[in-house]
């Protein structure tokens, strides 16, 4: 007897998203997003080892990674560790939010300091400590994203948040991805918008622009996943 299908046979699979939060940061900076019809993963960071490159810690990432072919979303640093990811494996799409792709994207004054070890002398504690000028650096737009900033900073790993910096001004990633798509906001102070080629520009959007421009954000990714 042959074998009959119905709709009750057919499973219809959502597409997984692999997404990568900023430095120390979690899926927290991502809650505004909007994923129906999706299946998002947040990347959890692991502890990194002792003098550990980018690469060999990217490498350790992808044993969260189930999928063949995936797609990629990065903010900030979370970008620039899914280029190295994706330096690793088949992607199908690279997704960058307010993030870099480069090494040249990456501000001077940043690279200067990575070669001078200007950050190694500033004490870990100082990047965690909640600061007057942090909602102004970040682009935190009300009281919610100013307490939720605070919390993540205060909930940030010291080990980890000093190795990442360490990565970020030390970056030296020349590699262009074909499959890259890179939104950024006119108003980015950690990343500004003059060392960045972008493929969509957010109006007046900063660095969090997945909570403060989170409808833009929203419409592009449907649009581009």
């Amino acid at each position: 007897m042959p074998f009959l299908w119905n709709s009750s046979h057919i499973k219809i699979l959502a597409k997984e998203l692999y997404i990568f939060s900023g430095l120390g940061a979690d899926e927290r900076v991502f809650h505004r997003l909007d994923f129906t019809g999706f299946a998002p993963n947040f990347i959890k960071w692991n502890i990194p080892h002792k003098n550990e490159n980018i690469q060999d810690y990217a490498s350790r990432l992808i044993s969260q990674i189930k999928s063949e072919n995936p797609v990629l979303i990065g903010l900030s640093f979370g970008g620039m560790m899914a280029i190295e990811i994706a330096k690793q494996i088949k992607t199908e799409k690279v997704i960058l939010i307010a993030s870099a792709k480069t090494r040249s994207e990456i501000p001077f004054y940043f690279r200067l300091a990575g070669r001078m070890g200007i950050h190694k002398l500033v004490p870990v504690q100082a990047y965690k400590r909640p600061h007057i000028l942090a909602p102004w650096i970040f682009g935190s737009n009300s009281i919610d994203e100013n307490q939720l900033l605070k919390q993540i900073l205060l909930d940030t790993d010291p080990l980890f948040l000093k190795w990442a910096i360490h990565q970020v001004v030390t970056w030296r990633n020349q590699t262009i991805l074909e499959n890259i798509f890179h939104i950024h906001g006119s108003h980015d102070k950690l990343l500004p918008l003059r060392y960045v080629k972008s493929n969509i520009i957010i109006p007046e959007g900063g660095h969090l622009i997945t909570l403060n421009k989170f409808e833009d954000i929203n419409r592009i990714l449907k649009e581009e996943i």
